[in-house]
């Protein structure tokens, strides 16, 4: 196999697309291959010529837009390096990626141009300023992305690649401050193509990649119900665009199921990406209350990746749309194929069952590999095609990215039990991450928070099992009691400083200790009177 770049293979597909073959598409509209490969050879180009040289950084910050997949394409083709930027993040957040990676580009949409005025003078490494949005009210300092777009021939840039080339996927911290995810081009096109040899041949060479899609046609046409900025949804796109395919996205603000059906029958989309149940449940609730009423007999296959995707949520969606093939993706941005389940009408893995990813192996931890049936928990690594580590964190890097026995692993800090089949049960984070609806929150990040209201003396930040969100971010609390306290009014001060996802659900006061005398947090203690004061009636 070769040694990939994410940018020539866009340079060899693009030619072999048909002229009509959609590469994007968001509601009415529908960009074609050749169209977004001329916009991006116009933008890489653009970018280039404002100063951002090879590696530059440039920061997305937009919702799902087909803008998100041309600058990617752009950023691919002019290596150029992606920065995610969560759009649900408050100003001081948002101001700490762009900081953090360095950026030296920003390309944002027009309901974030606030945001943008408000940063500007503190940015002083960035140099462009680009924004999404009508062309007649573009902020005075920013250039007009359909400028960029639309000016120039759309050639190739005919200039040399490497596969060392990087993209950054930023994702929740241990102290709660983002990390930058360095990826190689090469390795995460050799990780994604372990991953798809499950299915079947995947191509070796950038010829082959091309004879494929000349064959078979396009690739597949796939929704990504979760946002794009997330990991799940960055790397499913990149897997649509190097294969021909198309990114679907949805234009609803916040995911509505009857949308994503109602694209999937208008737009004959063959595969969704979700992350767990809270996007299944309600797209199997939408199916169930609205019998026969979407066309899904183009959907071939639905994958999650990110959260646990429960047993019953499965066989209900297997029995609306009974050819489909359901996989649930045991991955992270830090490292992919670590283990896959698959079910289909005909039946299916437990709810966190995985058949461990090929080039994965479980070690306890004293780093010995532990024996299938041994019952040993043991963490979860996987070697081969991996990043290169956490962008300008030698010292977290070193802790996820470990040598053991003279290989390399990524080691995001899963925990499971390894079966007498050999099959994988997971048993989740070693850490006290909560996963909420697909997003990560880290307590230690929303307990400070929490301290600095004057109600509040300590505070502890839980998951607690919820149908809704997976997991609800629950606060308990030891209060000042010369304060009054106001549960509402300490939510919006929490909501005032950071995303609303990172806001407790519940706050429950409590006077038993949630600290041990050598000051660790009891997290065990703070989870045990989250979840009986939930269920309480």
């Amino acid at each position: 196999m070769i040694d990939w770049n994410l940018g020539d293979i866009l340079d060899a597909v693009e030619p072999a697309m048909p002229q009509d073959a959609p590469a994007l598409i968001h509601g009415d509209r529908i960009v074609t291959w050749p169209e977004m490969s001329a916009r991006s050879n116009n933008i890489a180009r653009a970018l280039r010529q404002r100063g951002a040289c090879d590696g530059a950084k440039v920061a997305f910050y937009m919702r799902n837009r087909p803008e998100y997949g041309e600058l990617m394409a752009a950023c691919f083709k002019g290596r150029l390096t992606h920065v995610n930027i969560n759009y649900r993040y408050r100003a001081e957040e948002v101001f700490y990626i762009f900081h953090d990676s360095d950026s030296e580009v920003i390309v944002y949409s027009s309901e974030f141009r606030e945001c943008i005025v408000e940063l500007k003078d503190r940015l002083e490494k960035v140099h462009t300023f680009v924004e999404i949005g009508d062309p007649s009210e573009i902020a005075s300092f920013a250039s007009p992305y359909e400028t960029l777009a639309g000016k120039g021939d759309g050639s190739a840039l005919g200039i040399e690649r490497s596969p060392d080339d990087l993209l950054f996927i930023y994702t929740g911290g241990t102290t709660g401050m983002p990390k930058g995810v360095m990826w190689r081009h090469d390795d995460m096109r050799k990780a994604q193509l372990d991953a798809q040899k499950l299915l079947g041949p995947v191509p070796q060479t950038l010829e082959e990649n091309v004879a494929l899609i000349e064959k078979e046609g396009p690739g597949k046409r796939t929704l990504s119900s979760c946002p794009l900025m997330h990991g799940t949804g960055f790397i499913t796109a990149i897997g649509a665009l190097m294969s021909g395919g198309a990114i679907v996205t949805l234009t609803a603000p916040s995911f509505e199921a009857s949308e994503l059906w109602e694209t999937v029958e208008k737009h004959q989309v063959e595969s969704i990406a979700i992350v767990g149940d809270a996007f299944a449940k309600p797209m199997l609730r939408a199916l169930e209350e609205n019998p026969g009423r979407w066309d899904t007999r183009s959907l071939v296959s639905i994958i999650s990746s990110g959260v646990m995707w429960s047993k019953e949520i499965k066989a209900g969606l297997c029995k609306h749309i009974p050819q489909v093939v359901l996989m649930d993706s045991f991955g992270a941005s830090e490292g992919l194929g670590f283990g896959l389940s698959v079910t289909t009408a005909q039946g299916g893995t437990n709810t966190a069952k995985f058949g461990i990813g090929e080039f994965c192996d479980v070690f306890d931890e004293n780093d010995q590999k532990v024996e299938p049936g041994s019952g040993v928990p043991g963490f979860i690594a996987r070697k081969g095609a991996i990043p290169l580590g956490y962008y300008k964190d030698p010292e977290k890097s070193a802790k996820t990215f470990r040598t053991i026995d003279g290989v390399r692993y990524s080691i995001p800090g899963d925990w499971c039990r390894v079966e007498a089949d050999g099959s994988l049960t997971l048993l989740g984070r070693g850490s006290v991450c909560i996963n909420t609806a697909g997003e990560k929150v880290y307590p230690e990040e929303v307990e400070e928070v929490l301290k600095t209201h004057p109600a509040i003396g300590e505070a502890l930040v839980v998951g607690v099992t919820d149908e809704k969100w997976g997991q609800a971010v629950t606060a308990v609390v030891h209060l000042n009691h010369d304060v009054p306290f106001d549960e509402q009014a300490v939510k919006d001060h929490v909501r005032d400083q950071l995303a609303g996802y990172k806001t407790p659900k519940a706050i429950y006061p409590t006077e038993k200790r949630l600290r041990a005398s050598n000051g660790k947090a009891d997290y065990a203690t703070a989870k045990a009177i989250a979840e009986r004061l939930t269920v309480a009636p």
